[in-house]
């Protein structure tokens, strides 16, 4: 059995309690969260037992924790958890400078311990069938892979002062999927992106709509576009066209039903949250590190992963900010 911690217990803190609670090989045994509150109510609803972060993490009786706090505590948690010897899950980024990234890596390799970035898309049901039927050779070699990423509403623009941007906070899932379904990395990008949502976005310095185009030494191509606002729902959509076809995974809905009249065809809206739409991946991702750690073999994606993807996302911010295509 897998005794696990939790450091951070807001939203996705308790959706990876909630996973927990559900993998026959894991069990979570504490919780920790700057606010004392937050902590209580998880221990309460998970059976947990509320500590503080530091005594959590030096715990004898915890063999893994998993990292859910703001991105500028990443640093200094995966350090010290690596320094008690736990297998740690952090969730991206796992720092917004890649310098840090690479400064945590050395960390966590001198320590010996397992780690795991967690991009949770790359086990949404439908991406990953989508990447093994690309695997398998159904479309011939990939050509050009398109990713729509579109979120219902900006979050509060106190969040966004700090988030890193646009390109860090939000897209860098959608780079992380890039190279996951181009097989290799990308070697130049160009951005453009304005404040179209809000004004109050640009103010503080980010883009709430920006498309990104980017190309492999081999001449693939992948072009990514995202928005803060979708009036009908969390747009979700990839498409890769190969040499053979085509692969698309489209947006889930709230309901499959539909109706048909005079007026037409309609369906429901696609789902209104990340958390809904990505709840299967969010289990099948903790339970792949579980796994991992449980049988000793290396956690994927991992620290590497965590840091090429930020790595892109830093030229994406550079190239929109300098008006050119930027060599990675």
């Amino acid at each position: 059995m897998l005794n696990i911690g939790i450091l951070g217990c807001g939203r996705i803190g308790q959706v990876h309690a909630a996973s927990l609670d559900r993998i026959s090989g894991a069990r979570l045994v504490a919780v920790a969260d700057a606010v004392p509150d937050a902590a209580s109510r998880l221990a309460d609803r998970s059976g947990a037992r509320a500590m503080e972060a530091n005594e959590l993490i030096a715990s004898a009786d915890i063999d893994a924790v998993v990292i859910c706090t703001p991105t500028d505590t990443h640093f200094d948690l995966i350090h010290a958890a690596a320094t008690a010897g736990k297998a740690i899950f952090c969730e991206k980024p796992v720092d917004l400078d890649a310098a840090r990234i690479r400064i945590c890596a050395e960390a966590v390799a001198r320590a010996g311990v397992p780690f795991m970035t967690g991009f949770n898309r790359r086990f949404d049901p439908s991406f990953a069938a989508l990447r093994r039927r690309l695997l398998e050779g159904r479309i011939g070699s990939p050509e050009l892979v398109t990713i729509l990423s579109r979120d219902p509403a900006p979050p509060p623009i106190s969040y966004i002062a700090t988030s890193g941007g646009l390109f860090r906070d939000m897209m860098i899932h959608d780079l992380d999927m890039t190279r996951f379904l181009l097989g290799e990395e990308p070697v130049s990008v160009h951005a453009t992106g304005s404040a179209l949502v809000d004004p109050a976005i640009g103010d503080v310095g980010d883009v709430d709509t920006a498309a990104v185009l980017l190309t492999t030494a081999t001449g693939r191509i992948a072009q990514i576009s995202c928005s803060r606002r979708a009036t009908y729902g969390y747009d979700q959509r990839i498409e890769v066209h190969g040499a053979k076809g085509m692969l698309r995974a489209g947006n889930r809905l709230e309901t499959t039903v539909e109706v048909a009249d005079d007026g037409g065809f309609c369906r429901d809206p696609a789902m209104s949250f990340f958390l809904e739409r990505y709840a299967e991946a969010y289990l099948a991702e903790m339970r792949v590190f579980v796994e991992a750690v449980t049988q000793g073999t290396a956690p994927d994606p991992g620290m590497e992963d965590g840091l090429r993807a930020q790595i892109l996302a830093d030229a994406c911010d550079r190239a929109w900010r300098e008006r050119r295509v930027v060599e990675i």
